[in-house]
């Protein structure tokens, strides 16, 4: 079957499942995107990773690269490889340089080992055909373009709640910054302090203030 590469293009709130993430795949040179739903901490995992930032300890991502990489195992590629149920299925392509193994893996860890191996992420044109969602003319694949973003996850589906048609989420970038009238001196103090507490999330909104500010 044809493989279809993947790039990351989005990571926000998923406002119609509590507590989740919406991770927004993108075909490249293509004009499909691919949502999935993922937990926080793999979220928190993800963005630490694509923002360079310095936890004070290793993550639990990180520690599976550097163990991987002790043992000289590399991660070659990351495969989404079926959709059964409204639910993905990856699997991690590794070699010790003589043998290739694979692994099956949950899609978000898959993309959180992913982004740090700096590995391609593949999947099929079925699943795309299935579950992806064709963006048209300039529009950005952020979650305002998404109407069901919430229908796909990758892994046990989270029980429906009595309502009526889910609202779509706000993204993040959108909503304003808290620390907007804060100095720069002060948004580089807040920002050490929230990473040596590993308040990543926190650490990210100061970051994207302070590139905002320096363009």
């Amino acid at each position: 079957m044809k493989k279809i590469k993947l790039d990351i293009v989005g990571l926000s709130y998923s406002q119609t499942q509590s507590g989740a993430y919406a991770l927004v795949l993108g075909e490249v040179g293509g004009n499909r995107r691919l949502p999935v739903i993922i937990g926080g901490f793999e979220a928190q995992s993800i963005a630490v990773e694509i923002e360079k930032m310095t936890p004070s300890r290793p993550l639990t991502h990180d520690l599976f690269k550097t163990f991987a990489e002790t043992f000289k195992i590399k991660l070659e590629e990351v495969l989404i490889y079926n959709l059964i149920d409204g639910i993905f299925f990856a699997k991690l392509i590794c070699t010790d340089g003589t043998t290739k193994t694979e692994i099956d893996a949950r899609t978000s860890d898959a993309v959180a080992l992913a982004v740090r191996f700096e590995c391609p992420i593949f999947t099929y044109d079925f699943i795309m055909n299935t579950a992806g969602i064709v963006i048209e003319g300039n529009d950005f694949a952020f979650l305002e373009n998404i109407e069901n973003v919430g229908n796909y996850k990758q892994e046990e589906p989270v029980k429906a709640e009595k309502e009526s048609e889910p609202t779509p989420p706000e993204p993040i970038k959108n909503k304003p910054s808290p620390y907007a009238s804060l100095t720069m001196e002060q948004l580089e103090n807040t920002l050490e302090k929230a990473i040596e507490n590993e308040q990543y999330e926190t650490a990210a909104k100061i970051r994207d203030e302070i590139e905002k500010r320096k363009s």
